[in-house]
């Protein structure tokens, strides 16, 4: 990374104290050595986890699931922990909190939303329920939110089209007229499609995914109950109708094919396409890319659909209000606490976890925001989880396009399709996502095509944000930050070759080389910047493979397959040990699971009484079965074959 003092008029620096650690130390927050629960790595989701919201906790019926999502409806009977009495601690392994959704000062001046760069998915329901604006969250909606300049160098002394949407229909009818008549007039019809594909969805986001394990494993009892988990499917069914076999086919076919049927004009189905790729080791002729697609345009926030903005003072700004609701409500939050390995007691029940200095901390609960791969390979012991188990978390595509970089300039960058005023104030294309080299869906396909071959793409497809043209607090006086989220970039280069420094710098010159055709005067305008490659991701951030979601949004990896069959239900074949990171349904959306408190054999003791005795097999939500006890067989076998006191 390169900085200079150039255009540096004045530092904004990120409070040093924020309100959640003001609240830690107030309540005296040092390290116990017993917990009803704890959270692995203080991330977004992992926050909510141990966040606050008023509940009746006799509602919470024995076997059930409740899910709440940082972004969905949670469910009237659903809590969060802290405030229903379970005392909590979250071990962070870094110094900041917040996982992806970080805001830090790489560049003197300059606060950048290091990973995570976008909010959407925040629905006024938990924005409320949290009390977020009470602990300091402002967010930045964008109108218009997507700007794709072009470049027609055969345009001589005009100034080059570009294509700006918003959420005015009829001003994005005007802006695709240009490129094609027949798409300006077909472009609503198709936003209504979609829009009703998103609403049939949703319910299938806001709840636990079908209990497949109980249908094929449960008692009778248990696979009646189960029915339940089919709600939302058959919700799902009514809302599209007799358009299934259509909507089917936008969530498995490639979505150029699914574009074509709609669309003529180039600009607009590469623009819709890259939502469909971003993030994701696809081409827009992958099959499948169409769900990519529809998870990044089912999102909102304050009550508008689609919806996407910038938090002020960078994401890291989200984290921090989440974790001041929960240390307002006595959570506790370590960071610089590396959790190095999670306790088993002998009868095969969590008993808390290990950290990396050797410091023991009990818990019968254990809930885990890393990946699964973490979780299942790195910090539980393997003998205790079945063998065919472990074999399909480690199979799993973490696959990852995606190079960060985040820069510094000391000026707006101005485009030849929209070139600055004279006063260089931000305009209303620097508020969005500005796509570059997305003028068609074959230069994505190309650069995909690179990676494919383990070369950086030679044309990177970019995805260009100013978040400070809406937020001035992240940049000196007439300076901004720059994000850019590139791809495609493989993990490994061809011929086996790590990422070093220079591959690093070659890649960044590529991206800025770009840009310049597009805003001249941008590469002379940089002040510092941050490279963050695939295995630069996984390292600092946690992410497996680099990949922003811990593993593929690809259709074998969803709903009741996430992360992988049989436990999708945020439950593992450990007992006390669940996920509740990107790595479980739905996706990279924010998760907690709230497990049953009346099974829960350590916090029931205190709180309810004892458990039903016809429960007392069932911490994990349901009786044992005659499959779960050969499983359970078999682990016990391969420890007495290790050695292991059981």
């Amino acid at each position: 990374m390169a900085a200079s003092g150039r255009g540096l008029c004045r530092a904004v620096a990120a409070s040093p104290f924020p309100a959640w650690r003001r609240a830690h130390t107030e309540a005296g927050g040092g390290l116990k050595p017993e917990y009803d629960a704890v959270v692995i790595g203080a991330g977004h989701n992992g926050l909510v986890a141990v966040s606050t919201s008023p509940v009746d906790p006799t509602s919470l019926a024995p076997g059930h699931v409740a899910l709440s999502s940082l972004g969905r409806r949670v469910k009237k009977q659903a809590a969060y922990l802290q405030r229903l009495g379970v005392n909590t601690a979250v071990f962070e392994r870094r110094h900041v909190i917040g996982g992806a959704a970080v805001t830090e000062e790489i560049v003197p001046g300059f606060k950048f939303s290091r990973a995570s760069y976008l909010l959407s998915l925040l629905r006024p329901q938990i924005y409320n329920d949290l009390e977020l604006k009470k602990h300091g969250l402002r967010l930045h909606l964008r109108n218009p939110y997507s700007f794709t300049p072009m470049l027609e160098e055969g345009a001589g002394s005009k100034v080059p089209r570009s294509l700006l949407l918003g959420t005015d229909m009829a001003e994005n009818q005007k802006q695709i007229a240009q490129f094609s008549r027949k798409d300006a007039q077909v472009f609503p019809r198709y936003e209504e499609f979609m829009h009703r594909l998103a609403l049939a969805i949703d319910p299938l986001l806001d709840a636990a995914p079908v209990d497949m394990a109980a249908f094929q494993r449960g008692s009778l009892l248990q696979r009646i109950k189960s029915l339940s988990t089919l709600k939302p499917l058959l919700k799902a069914g009514r809302i599209l109708g007799a358009q299934l076999p259509q909507y089917y086919e936008v969530l498995t076919a490639p979505i150029t094919k699914v574009l074509d049927q709609w669309f003529e004009s180039e600009p607009l189905k590469a623009t819709l396409a890259t939502d469909a790729v971003i993030g994701a080791m696809a081409s827009p002729r992958t099959p499948g890319s169409g769900y990519v697609l529809l998870h990044h345009v089912m999102g909102g926030l304050e009550g508008m659909q689609g919806a996407w903005g910038y938090v002020q003072g960078g994401m890291g700004a989200l984290s921090d209000a989440i974790a001041s609701s929960a240390t307002t409500h006595g959570a506790s939050i370590f960071t610089e606490k590396t959790v190095a390995k999670v306790q088993v007691n002998s009868e095969g029940c969590v008993q808390g976890v290990v950290l990396e200095d050797g410091t023991e901390v009990r818990s019968k609960v254990v809930l885990s925001n890393t990946s699964p791969q973490i979780t299942f390979l790195k910090l539980t012991p393997q003998e205790w989880l079945p063998e065919e188990f472990l074999e399909k978390i480690s199979q799993l595509d973490t696959r990852s396009p995606v190079t960060k970089i985040n820069v510094a300039v000391d000026r707006l960058p101005s485009f030849l399709a929209a070139p600055n005023g004279p006063r260089d104030q931000p305009l209303p294309h620097h508020q969005c996502s500005i796509h570059l080299n997305c003028e068609d869906t074959l230069l994505l396909h190309q650069a995909f095509e690179d990676a494919v071959d383990g070369l950086p793409s030679h044309r990177p497809m970019i995805e260009l944000c100013i978040p400070s043209a809406l937020d001035p607090t992240l940049a000196p006086s007439g300076c901004h930050v720059v994000s850019l989220f590139t791809q495609y970039t493989p993990y490994t280069l061809a011929g086996g070759k790590a990422w070093d420094e220079q591959e690093r710098d070659a890649y960044a010159d590529r991206v800025f080389d770009c840009i310049e055709v597009y805003a001249p005067g941008f590469k002379d305008s940089v002040v510092g910047r941050d490279i963050l490659t695939p295995p630069d991701l996984e390292r600092i951030f946690g992410l497996p493979g680099g990949n922003i979601f811990h593993c593929a949004m690809s259709l074998d990896q969803l709903y009741f397959a996430r992360p992988v069959p049989l436990h999708s239900g945020y439950r593992c074949p450990l007992q006390g040990l669940y996920l509740c990171g990107s790595g479980a349904h739905p996706g990279d959306s924010p998760q907690v699971l709230l497990w049953d408190l009346r099974n829960a054999p350590t916090l029931t003791s205190g709180m309810r009484g004892k458990r039903p005795a016809e429960h007392r097999m069932s911490f994990c939500g349901g009786v044992e079965t005659h499959d779960m006890r050969k499983r359970n067989a078999k682990c016990k076998a391969r420890r007495n074959a290790n050695g292991q006191q059981t």
